[in-house]
């Protein structure tokens, strides 16, 4: 059963701070350009403590996770960060157009901490790969900190949205330190603290039920199983209690609910010296029927040409400096390459990209995809479309997102998928809650 609970967040003081200065967008999604954007946006900004910069002076005793630990020691000290009085939930909704345009969209949730399972349970289930590096950076963070300031991204199934109405149905009345801001995408994110005991139990005792699919933040909690099996391990550990290392901060999503999008990551092929798409087009052809198209295509002309053949089944978009193709209609070699995978896997565009032109094709090697040696993971189509035309990269290949049916299947059935086969839209803000350990 998932145990959800509340908690006393820290959140910064909006009378000594200006919030749409100070909160970001998640870790992973901060580009070099953006930390710059932040470390001038305001001094207290999270990305100081959640993604540093490095100096080249840094040592054992002084490093960039010395640093986060300092400034979130000094920043609570100074009453920028200020804990709620009483144990809480947070509701949270995000109000955005979809990238490409299209009507407003709402998608609700709530912030509360989630106890930290073992796949094995059967209670939390992954749906993609994860990579050793970036858990052992966040584990050195929460090693330093002793605290998590950017939520995973889980999802529940409720049909009825009772959960949801239940919150929404809380009267907004007292506005205190509640939170509207804007952020950089156009995405206004609205958090409401819930703070009434019976309707906190009553969201609780809904979730007991569940089984939660982590949609974002993969990395973020393998390391809270890591570090919670690291302080379990200590001695004189045992409590009849869930020690507060037990949880993790989580915003809980129905993945019934009309607002959840999921966007398609591109790849983008670089540094294959011998790349032909002549050669690429003719292998290709053992795999798929291959169409050759407009070669000047433009980014929305070549998705929604990507979304009409997907209606049929696979499609993916190859785009190179001057021509382009499309691989749809999979051949009898391609169902060959792909019989060693699960079944529900197999007819995944995604899936399929991966194993027949990015390896069978290309002969990009399974690690040096995985290490992004030539491959490399963009959302905008148009960027992607960009780089190959300005020389910087061999062929860019487009594709469809992957579905939410989809994902529910594979992770329930405890398989994975390939890395960046998911980009849930919009993001989580990282500090507009904290939870602290100690």
């Amino acid at each position: 059963m998932a145990h959800v609970a509340p908690f006393r967040a820290l959140r910064y003081d909006p009378a000594r701070v200006d919030l749409s200065k100070v909160v970001t967008q998640p870790y992973d999604k901060i580009t070099p350009e953006m930390q710059n954007r932040y470390y001038d946006a305001e001094p207290h900004n999270l990305v100081r403590i959640i993604l540093g910069k490095k100096q080249p002076t840094d040592h054992l005793e002084e490093n960039v996770y010395t640093r986060a630990a300092a400034s979130f020691r000094d920043w609570r000290r100074q009453g920028i960060f200020l804990q709620d009085p009483e144990q809480s939930l947070y509701q949270y909704v995000q109000r955005f157009q979809p990238p490409g345009g299209g009507a407003e969209m709402e998608r609700r949730g709530f912030i509360g901490l989630g106890k930290v399972e073992d796949y094995s349970a059967g209670i939390v289930h992954r749906h993609e790969q994860t990579l050793a590096k970036p858990k052992a950076d966040r584990l050195e963070l929460l090693r330093a900190t002793q605290a998590h300031f950017g939520q995973l991204f889980m999802l529940y199934s409720d049909p009825a949205a009772e959960i949801d109405e239940a919150l929404s149905a809380v009267s907004t009345t007292n506005t205190e330190n509640n939170i509207d801001i804007g952020d950089e995408y156009g995405v206004l994110h609205q958090l409401r603290r819930i703070a009434d005991p019976g309707l906190i139990q009553f969201v609780c005792n809904k979730m007991r039920d569940q089984k939660l699919i982590i949609a974002d933040g993969h990395h973020r909690y393998e390391t809270a199983l890591n570090y919670r099996n690291e302080c379990r391990a200590r001695p004189g550990t045992t409590s009849s209690e869930p020690a507060p290392y037990e949880f993790v901060m989580m915003t809980f999503i129905n993945m019934d609910s009309p607002g959840l999008v999921i966007l398609p990551t591109h790849r983008v092929v670089h540094g294959l010296e011998s790349f032909s798409p002549d050669n690429l087009r003719d292998q290709a052809r053992s795999y798929f029927s291959v169409e050759e198209v407009d070669p000047s295509i433009t980014a929305n002309r070549a998705l929604g040409i990507l979304r009409a053949a997907g209606k049929a089944g696979t499609a993916l978009l190859g785009v190179t400096a001057d021509r382009a193709f499309l691989f749809d209609t999979p051949r009898p070699a391609a169902a060959s390459l792909l019989q060693s995978l699960p079944l529900r896997q197999q007819s995944l565009d995604v899936v399929q990209l991966h194993k027949c032109l990015l390896e069978g094709v290309l002969g990009i090697s399974e690690e040096a995809i995985r290490d992004q040696t030539n491959v490399t993971y963009i959302r905008d189509a148009e960027e992607a479309l960009t780089r190959v035309r300005e020389g910087a990269a061999n062929i860019a290949f487009l594709i469809n997102p992957v579905r939410m049916r989809q994902v529910r299947d594979i992770a329930f059935a405890g398989e994975v998928l390939p890395q960046k086969s998911t980009d849930f839209y919009p993001k989580l803000l990282s500090g507009l809650t904290i939870y602290a350990l100690e």
